[in-house]
């Protein structure tokens, strides 16, 4: 039976192309129209959302990518997360005044490590020049693209904040004094000249991987570096705390750092290996959901129905629980990974799910870390629950001010996949360094300021971070990319999905348009880490049946809008060769192209 969708699936055999913006999305297909692959399409398109989406993500932030290398058989994750300064410590926040580390301004800043994950993207998978790959976002930059409409309310939202405490913000976004209007055209020149700059100092050299070596260095241990330094030397800004304070990053914490390429963390579920980052990103979350929901007959429950809801939510919950107390950077503490994918512990976990909403928070027991565990429990018990809402702008209801995330799929015809989730460095989140034009990231709000736990703050350790790109591959051969913006909610919106598309339809469109959910019972990733025990956000499309039975199971509902909740994008290929993608309607951004 056919089923109305608010767009196709798109289906072709050359290549497919989905973002969060309907020009980077042009743009990702222009590149493979010109015979690059899907690591350049995606370099491409990355660099074009850091200027069409400024307030979603920007050069001084963060890629964490997952990919599939047809040429390699294997499925790869960069690290494009930089991690906390030298100067990062506990003691130096704390002697700020600080409790936790704010949402904003310079102590929120990590490492910038955008740059660094797609140069290694376009070094080490791609086949295109540099130039080629940066042209589109430089024409835009330069020339100008019309600006989204959030883009703007978020600009006018900010106006005074910026005029009164960020004045190189203000000279960046309101040149003539005024916000522009939706849909204007809107440009960085400064962002463009940074970038020819390094395109320039690069071509002292004519091999394509020694050019992109030069830009690395340009950014890393070049003029972007000590300009970075030079802004920072004087800068002293407000930020969420309440007060003005300097930041601690430095040119030579930029001089030694570079991102890397790991090997990603896999689960097998009904045929397929599903492979996401390691536990300093929360990708595991959705791991360990499936581990759980492997002994539940999800595929029997109507995928718009109460059950279905009610034992994702559940689900979550206990997963997002293990997350809070076991997950951090792997170089820094011990994560019992092992343990917390084995059936063994999800057979206990599972045996916790019930017909009523949980209202605590229970995360599971790992012999050998039962210190750990006690120690975040105190703590998050010391600091008392605050049920203030803390959600990115992926929900079209809420704040303006809050930042988010954009999010990239990318399959080719020679069968290289791409998922990645840029974000960081959102035109709200630090002020402008006006010369090079761009802000600093946020990412350090992910910290804990209590020693002794995964997440606590050390100079060198990444932050635990929610952005969680997927890759899927079929044991008969097929393999999808698929992710969302949307902090803590990514691996929510991205479970409802794949259980959808693996159990209930293979049209990505369907699978994409269903009504979504989420919950925020866990303590939140963000400043002020906020948590609501058994709340549940729910579109309203279920209907006024299901919202009633999950209100009857305990779940204090939050009904949104109809096509409020999220981002999705996803791109398949089929074992056979065809080629699939498609995205969101919400917030109208989005799109899907291929042939």
């Amino acid at each position: 039976m056919s089923v109305f969708t608010t767009r196709p699936e798109l289906l072709g055999t050359f290549g497919v192309v989905a973002s969060t913006h309907w020009i980077a999305t042009a743009v990702g297909m222009n590149i493979l129209e010109k015979g690059g692959n899907a690591f350049d399409a995606a370099v491409a398109t990355g660099f074009v959302l850091q200027v069409v989406e400024p307030h979603l993500n920007g050069p001084g932030g963060d890629m964490p990518a997952v990919l599939y290398s047809a040429a390699n058989q294997r499925v790869d994750v960069i690290c494009g997360q930089g991690p906390a300064p030298a100067g990062a410590t506990i003691e130096h926040y704390r002697s700020e005044g600080l409790d936790l580390i704010p949402g904003d301004g310079l102590l929120a800043t990590v490492i910038p490590g955008a740059f660094d994950g797609w140069m290694l993207m376009l070094r080490d998978y791609g086949s295109m020049r540099l130039q080629d790959v940066l042209e589109p976002a430089i024409y835009y930059a330069e020339h100008g693209h019309p600006v989204l409409p959030r883009v703007a309310d978020t600009i006018a939202d900010m106006a005074d904040f910026f005029k009164r405490e960020w004045p190189t913000s203000y000279k960046t976004w309101l040149p003539n004094g005024t916000a522009p209007s939706a849909n204007q055209l809107v440009r960085n020149p400064a962002l463009a000249s940074t970038w020819k700059r390094i395109i320039s100092e690069a071509s002292i050299k004519s091999d394509r991987q020694e050019q992109i070596e030069l830009a690395r260095e340009a950014f890393y241990r070049g003029f972007v570096a000590e300009e970075i330094e030079s802004f920072l030397q004087t800068a002293e800004v407000m930020d969420a705390s309440g007060s003005k304070h300097k930041g601690i990053l430095t040119a030579d914490d930029l001089n030694n750092w570079s991102a890397t390429i790991e090997q990603p963390t896999n689960y097998n579920y009904q045929g397929w290996q599903v492979s996401k980052t390691g536990p300093w990103g929360q990708g595991p979350v959705l791991l360990q959901s499936l581990a759980i929901l492997d002994g539940i007959d999800i595929g029997s429950m109507d995928p718009c129905g109460t059950d279905f809801v009610h034992h994702v939510i559940e689900t979550m919950k206990l997963a997002y629980a293990d997350r809070e107390v076991y997950y951090g950077d792997p170089a820094f503490s011990r994560v019992p990974l092992e343990q917390l994918l084995s059936r063994r512990y999800n057979d206990e976990r599972r045996a916790l799910l019930s017909h009523t909403a949980d209202q605590t928070l229970r995360p599971g027991t790992v012999p050998g870390y039962e210190t750990v565990k006690q120690q975040t429990l105190s703590m998050l018990a010391a600091m008392g629950v605050s049920t203030e809402s803390v959600y990115e702008p992926t929900m079209a209801h809420l704040s303006e001010k809050r930042g988010d995330t954009v999010h990239i799929d990318v399959i080719d015809k020679h069968g290289n996949l791409v998922a990645v989730t840029p974000s960081g460095g959102w035109l709200q989140s630090s002020p402008t360094i006006e010369k090079l034009g761009f802000c600093l990231n946020s990412r350090a709000q992910m910290y804990w300021l209590q020693p002794g736990l995964p997440t606590s703050l050390q100079p060198g350790k990444r932050p635990r971070t929610t952005l969680t790109s997927s890759i899927a591959i079929h044991e008969d051969g097929a393999a999808m990319a698929f992710g969302t913006p949307g902090g803590d909610q990514q691996d929510q919106w991205q479970l409802a999905f794949f259980l959808r598309h693996v159990h209930h339809t293979n049209n990505l469109q369907e699978a994409i348009d269903q009504p979504l959910f989420h919950t925020m019972h866990f303590p939140s990733s963000f400043y002020p880490r906020s948590q609501q025990p058994g709340h549940m956000m729910i579109e309203r499309n279920f209907g006024t049946a299901v919202l009633n039975e999950l209100q009857a199971r305990g779940h204090t509902v939050t009904v949104a809008d109809e096509w409020a909740i999220g981002r999705l994008t996803a791109a398949r290929r089929d074992a056979d060769g065809l080629l699939r993608a498609a995205a969101t309607p919400r917030l109208m951004q989005a799109y899907a192209a291929g042939r």
